[in-house]
């Protein structure tokens, strides 16, 4: 398992956290989830999701990873 915290700009509320939390539920591998607004930080199994996929689904949902 590996852990990644990822910095998500654009966040504003709760909605923005739970529209993320969507985001990464539809993948695969995601074993742990917290997401704040601002950050989450994700445990994921590195066999079956990337830590590119985690930041595409970030921006797929309408948000920008921060560097």
């Amino acid at each position: 398992m590996a852990e990644a915290t990822i910095k998500i700009e654009g966040m504003s509320c709760q909605h923005c956290v739970m529209r993320i939390k969507k985001a990464f539920e539809t993948l695969p591998g995601i074993s742990g989830l917290d997401v704040k607004i601002g950050s989450a930080n994700v445990t994921y199994d590195e066999s079956a999701v990337k830590r590119e996929d985690l930041e595409a689904a970030v921006e797929a949902a309408g948000y920008s990873v921060g560097k």
